[in-house]
């Protein structure tokens, strides 16, 4: 059997109703393994997950990478057998087993003893489990400031160690913040904001505008493979694409030049409004992010979210561009969203569009 321990974040911060995020938490975690099944537990401050051998290690990194509830997950070994012979035994097994010394010419011990009755306090844990590790690897120097290596050791309902840790996502387990309908285009933004609104503990769904034969399939079959992407993030999720192609012809022909793009985006948050509330999502997500360009300056989003008495939320509208493509490279989006197919938006945009709407004429 493979060991994972798990390091809470957020969720420890939480009072009373932290069972609750935890045990969300640990559904989502099962629900990424099934049909195979996963073992997963709690302690204080840790869960413990336990899959079989058979699972492939890339397929627990997958999981363990894109499930937000804990800051970071380490591959341990564990024993029940909490004795200093046993507590020993399992510290030499690790720094066999993981070439603890390749690489390195230093080290640390860091320990943790939760369990008060354990004979060794966490010092004298640190003191031996360097002993065993200088015995093993002579050459190697303690560094207490900055280790090339540390052997991490706890000592909770059974022992665990291990020697290296990977960083979380962090955030609050999805589905503990209700529901939302997410706006999703083609570009860089809108995958960003879907992924920092499910990190905020958000289940969501996913809606596209499609404006064939303004947009091709082509920018169709880059939003399915964005909201691919994602998917693992947002523990699943379902991609509604909607035709819009009738509304731009009514706009083409009927709109003025310079708030062709306004009108278009005010007819979206409408579509969006009814489709959440027929989701059951209870607010909108879009990418705007104020100013960026014409149509997301404070008057402009005014006015499109006069469209709906629904809240929208706007994760990005504090962050530059520079921010928001460096997240975009991390969530393996980016390349993606580069593809050279235009949404409906950019086919729409005027020359010299209308930065300062008044929103009692348009509406």
């Amino acid at each position: 059997m493979k060991r994972y321990l798990l390091r809470l974040g957020e969720i420890s911060l939480k009072g009373l109703n932290r069972s609750h995020f935890q045990a969300r938490l640990a559904n989502n975690v099962r629900e990424k393994f099934l049909p195979l099944k996963a073992k997963v537990s709690m302690q204080k401050g840790r869960m413990y997950l336990v899959v079989d051998d058979d699972i492939s290690d890339a397929k627990v990194e997958k999981v363990l990478n894109t499930t937000f509830g804990f800051d970071g997950w380490a591959a341990c070994k564990s024993t029940s057998d909490k004795t200093i012979d046993g507590l020993f035994s399992l510290i030499k097994e690790e720094i066999n087993a993981s070439n603890f010394a390749d690489g390195v010419s230093t080290f640390k011990v860091d320990s943790r003893r939760e369990d008060k009755t354990f004979p060794l306090s966490s010092y004298q844990i640190e003191c031996e489990a360097a002993g065993l590790i200088l015995e093993k690897y002579p050459h190697l120097k303690v560094n207490l400031k900055k280790p090339d290596r540390t052997l991490y050791v706890e000592i909770r309902k059974d022992c665990y160690v291990y020697s290296s840790r990977e960083k979380g996502v962090s955030g609050l387990p999805v589905g503990t913040s209700g529901k939302g309908l997410s706006l999703l285009s083609g570009g860089i933004d809108s995958p960003v904001s879907s992924y920092l609104m499910a990190a905020r503990g958000m289940k969501l769904e996913l809606l596209y505008f499609h404006a064939f034969p303004y947009t091709s399939d082509d920018a169709k079959n880059k939003v399915i493979a964005l909201a691919r992407t994602i998917a693992p993030y947002l523990q699943g999720t379902t991609l509604h694409i909607v035709s819009f192609t009738e509304l731009e012809k009514v706009i083409a022909k009927n709109g003025f030049e310079n708030e062709k793009t306004l009108m278009l985006r005010a007819g979206m948050v409408k579509a969006a409004d009814l489709l959440a509330r027929k989701r059951r999502c209870k607010c909108l997500i879009t990418g705007e992010a104020l100013s960026q360009v014409a149509s997301q300056t404070l008057e402009a989003l005014d006015f499109t979210s006069s469209l709906t008495d629904m809240n929208i939320l706007r994760p990005l509208v504090g962050m530059d561009k520079k921010e928001i493509i460096e997240r975009a490279k991390e969530i393996g989006t980016y390349d993606t969203s580069i593809l050279p197919y235009a949404d409906c938006c950019v086919l729409f945009s005027p020359k010299h569009p209308k930065t300062r709407p008044d929103r009692e004429k348009l509406t």
